[in-house]
């Protein structure tokens, strides 16, 4: 087993991610191959990847173990089926059980945030925590929740969608939930822009560094703060405000021990970390927030094939167990 690779692979909407890691967590090769933006052949893409790549290196197929892949929407983690992925036209797709017909190997199928969630607990910023919270801000906001070591999943899948709490009760912006005053639509990267740009309507007098651009970014308000700009800083207080009361009801509810932040906008570092670390404490449980450390996520972009190793890694050794346990039985 020492000597034996998993396969993690995380889909995104422009490339898929594929990695060989070893059973420490350690990526021995990665890559990255287009997405086929109908998902029709997505599975047999991944496949061939893996195959073209054992032969580009020398090695055979037994090397490989497991097969552990992170995919968008929501996931039914026992079959491995995928609920509805709009983009790539998926309902009720069978993703785990095409993706053992086409490789041969077992395979395992999670959320592509809970994947994030998995990956930065065992090599990352989560430093091997067992209660864990990962909040992704990018253009959207998503995110994954560890209990006891184990994946909060919810009913039908859709556990640890703290994107779509409410922050906002009423005058909220639109969601494409469908509801209005959600986290995502503030402290995501196109939430912190249209903030901004409110408040330079809002204070059309007070001077700014954000006015000498013609297209603001998310990057940039946070880089007019750093540099002092008090227009830029109030956004921050905003977002960091809103979502550090969103995080503060979720640390009250399940006292973790972690919560880490990734994503695009994570790139602002210690601005955003601090001043999220002041509104937690501020709406926690005195209990919860003194016991919750908060940091930026390490891993970047192999986050999401590390956490699909770990759920390889899981398979394997539960399918070894299963092996041993049968044997016994049939002794």
């Amino acid at each position: 087993m020492n000597d034996s690779w998993l396969v993690g692979v995380d889909l995104g909407g422009t490339t898929i991610k594929i990695a060989f890691v070893d059973f420490e967590g350690t990526i021995q090769y990665k890559w990255e191959i287009p997405t086929d933006k109908s998902g029709e052949t997505i599975v047999a893409d991944i496949a061939q990847a893996i195959d073209d790549k054992l032969s580009e290196i020398n090695q055979s197929k037994r090397k490989l173990c497991a097969l552990g892949m992170g995919a968008p929407g929501p996931v039914d983690y026992n079959s491995g089926i995928i609920y509805e992925t709009v983009n790539l036209g998926w309902k009720n797709y069978p993703l785990q059980e095409h993706l053992h017909t086409e490789t041969g190997l077992p395979a395992a199928v999670e959320n592509d945030a809970n994947i994030a969630a998995l990956g930065e607990m065992w090599k990352g910023a989560g430093n091997g925590a067992n209660d864990l919270i990962l909040v992704t801000l990018g253009t959207g906001v998503g995110g994954g929740i560890i209990v006891n070591g184990e994946v909060v999943h919810g009913i039908n899948g859709a556990g640890g969608e703290i994107g779509h709490i409410c922050s906002l009760p009423s005058g909220g912006a639109l969601c494409n939930c469908g509801k209005t005053g959600c986290i995502e639509t503030i402290a995501s990267a196109t939430g912190i822009v249209r903030i901004a740009l409110e408040k330079l309507k809002e204070h059309g007098d007070q001077p700014s560094l954000l006015r000498k651009h013609s297209f603001i970014t998310a990057r940039e308000v946070f880089e007019a703060a750093k540099a002092g700009d008090e227009l830029a800083m109030e956004v921050i207080e905003y977002v960091t405000g809103h979502l550090g009361l969103v995080l503060g009801h979720l640390g009250s509810a399940l006292n973790p021990s972690q919560i880490v932040i990734g994503g695009g906008v994570s790139k602002a570092g210690e601005l955003l970390r601090s001043k999220l670390e002041k509104a937690y404490k501020k709406y926690a449980f005195p209990r919860a927030a003194n016991s919750a450390e908060i940091s930026i996520a390490e891993l970047g972009n192999d986050a999401g094939v590390i956490g699909g190793a770990w759920i390889a890694r899981n398979l394997y050794l539960q399918n070894q167990q299963l092996n041993v346990i049968s044997r016994l039985n049939a002794e």
